[in-house]
């Protein structure tokens, strides 16, 4: 069984969603996987080499173009969190009794296991909150740790995609935040995430930190841009 199928939950079985880049994936299973000696684990290394792009190209942009560049990337990042998303709820149908909990929490681990490439841990704490713990990233040796910043992106696309599907099925109420409590590239011993029905003050405490985010990431980049200035 791939490592993504497993999960205790009856309702798990009955989550029927779309697999992302349906098309690339499928001719990776059945004209690469199952018909060469191609070796997976180099997926890996391509695919850091693609995060690792994408940070330098977000700190190059923040350096260059300020806030205006930093604003280009992040809007980049949030489009492809959103088709992401599109793309695993398109056409989806829920059973009438899964609970808005066991939705945002399946839907988390196919973000997880399958967009991230990561393990997990998920657990449904109440019917109000949800959470899970990143036991292993991808990015977790190559990233630093304020390079996690680029994921706040990607997942409120992901996050709106959710509250798209809910709009369109009328079967699930969201209104589920997200919250990043712990990270392995900070030293944590797991990227631990909780998703709960939060408060409109709580919302606000979201969008205040992202801004602090950035205005450092801009600090930081001026910084650079001043040195290589005094360089030349």
């Amino acid at each position: 069984m791939a490592h993504w199928q497993n999960r205790p939950e009856p309702n798990w079985q009955r989550f029927h969603f779309n697999q992302p880049y349906a098309k690339g994936l499928q001719r990776l299973r059945e004209d690469v996987l199952a018909k060469t000696d191609f070796d997976p684990a180099t997926l890996w290394q391509w695919g850091t080499m693609q995060a690792m792009a994408l940070i330098d190209i977000l700190k190059s942009c923040e350096e260059t173009f300020g806030a205006a560049g930093q604003k280009l990337v992040y809007d980049s990042l949030y489009r492809t969190g959103l088709d992401i998303g599109r793309q695993i709820l398109d056409g989806v149908e829920l059973p009438q009794d899964m609970t808005p909990a066991e939705f945002v929490s399946f839907y988390a681990t196919v973000i997880n296991r399958i967009a991230y490439a990561s393990l997990e841990v998920p657990r449904i704490d109440s019917a109000e909150q949800v959470s899970f713990d990143i036991v292993w990233c991808p990015h977790q040796d190559h990233y630093g740790a304020f390079d996690c910043r680029v994921q706040r992106y990607f997942v409120q696309g992901m996050i709106d995609a959710t509250k798209e599907f809910a709009g369109k099925s009328g079967k699930i109420k969201m209104g589920f935040d997200v919250r990043f409590d712990t990270t392995i590239p900070a030293g944590a011993p797991t990227c631990h995430f909780t998703l709960w029905r939060a408060t409109g003050e709580e919302k606000a405490e979201w969008a205040g930190y992202t801004a602090r985010l950035e205005e450092r990431a801009l600090a930081s980049a001026a910084k650079r841009r001043t040195e290589r200035e005094e360089q030349d």
